[in-house]
């Protein structure tokens, strides 16, 4: 029995879908698929940075349709199955498949030394993005890349940056960036929200993680948007994590807003794709929503706003009178995020929402 391995069907250890589905093997096979290009995208985190280079994915099955992608990360659920034939996680397992597989594109969008290292060491006719020199550091692997490595090298270049990062990512690869939007699917599950109907809801995205806590907008101004808010007929619902869930109990408890609780990931999403319009600082959230095609309030103080690409969906807030903006610190004793006002935000979320 003759077997077609170059079919993009073909599992070679398990039935191929067309034969669990038709009852067909290769020799007569009317779904033969011949694999193009082989292409392995490494982008392993951080959870953001995974869903804002899906756009990319947009122009390579437009180039490469019957291309077999490979896509290596950390936050395998934020990698859109449609566009990817092969999602796999970091570890042992993987790392040894692809060290001994020969690709025919292969792009490393990351610069910690274990991904340079492993990016070095798989066979590819062509290799982009970042990869070691000779002393093990990071180092583009070409001239498409030298924009985004220096930017990230010089703070001076950073703030001076015009480009988004879809932008520079769309460069790295080759490519012009012409407004691919995030490809972001909504996981499955069965936990129902007990939301009002009816109302508009404003999602309240209170944290930032912890590595520059200078994002933080502070309980007092939490609360008092969320009375604000409830005052104008819309749910303020609060978001965010284990971490943010002392803080968020305190705020609904001392305000009108609702909080749910925290939750995995998965409902996590779904939470968001219920809300109309999201404030949040630079953090994870904010690249759902835009996945999710959602309004958005965006509280901005240290990182260069030419970076974000909101699709027209928001309005980037950041204080002002500062010099100091783009300075990434995590602790500074000027409060620069106070200088936001509830009062802006809530006439932010009215235009945005055309009220």
């Amino acid at each position: 029995m003759n077997v077609m391995n170059n079919c993009l069907h073909f599992k070679g250890d398990i039935p191929c879908k067309p034969h669990k589905i038709y009852g067909v093997h290769c020799e007569d096979c009317e779904y033969f698929s011949p694999i193009g290009k082989q292409i392995l995208i490494i982008k392993l985190g951080a959870a953001g940075d995974v869903i804002r280079t899906t756009p990319i994915l947009h122009k390579l099955r437009s180039e490469f349709p019957k291309a077999e992608i490979i896509w290596l990360t950390d936050f395998p659920l934020f990698v859109p199955k449609k566009y990817v034939n092969t999602i796999l996680k970091w570890n042992d397992k993987n790392i040894l498949w692809l060290q001994n597989r020969k690709f025919d594109l292969l792009v490393n969008l990351d610069k910690d030394h274990h991904a340079l290292a492993l990016a070095e060491s798989i066979k590819a006719t062509e290799k982009k993005g970042y990869l070691p020199d000779e002393f093990g550091k990071c180092h583009p692997a070409d001239d498409d890349a030298k924009h985004k490595w220096q930017t990230g090298l010089w703070d001076d270049l950073c703030i001076q940056n015009l480009k988004s990062y879809p932008q520079e990512i769309f460069e790295m690869f080759g490519y012009e960036f012409t407004d691919e939007k995030y490809i972001l699917d909504i996981p499955e599950s069965e936990i129902k929200f007990n939301l009002p109907d009816r109302k508009r809801i404003i999602g309240l995205n209170t944290g930032c993680g912890t590595r520059w806590l200078t994002r933080l907008w502070g309980k007092k101004n939490w609360i008092e948007i969320s009375n604000k808010l409830h005052e104008k007929g819309f749910v303020p619902l609060l978001l965010g994590g284990f971490i943010e869930n002392e803080m968020n109990t305190e705020i609904a408890t001392n305000s009108k807003a609702i909080y749910l609780g925290y939750f995995d990931i998965k409902v996590f999403l779904n939470l968001i794709n219920k809300c109309d319009l999201i404030v949040t600082s630079v953090t994870m959230a904010m690249h759902i929503a835009i996945g999710y095609e959602k309004k958005l309030v965006l509280l901005n103080n240290i990182f260069n706003k030419h970076e974000f690409e909101l699709y027209g969906l928001g309005t980037i807030l950041e204080p002002e009178g500062k010099d100091c903006l783009g300075c990434y610190k995590n602790t500074c004793e000027i409060e620069c995020m106070s200088t936001i006002s509830p009062n802006m935000v809530l006439k932010t979320i009215e235009q945005l929402l055309k009220i």
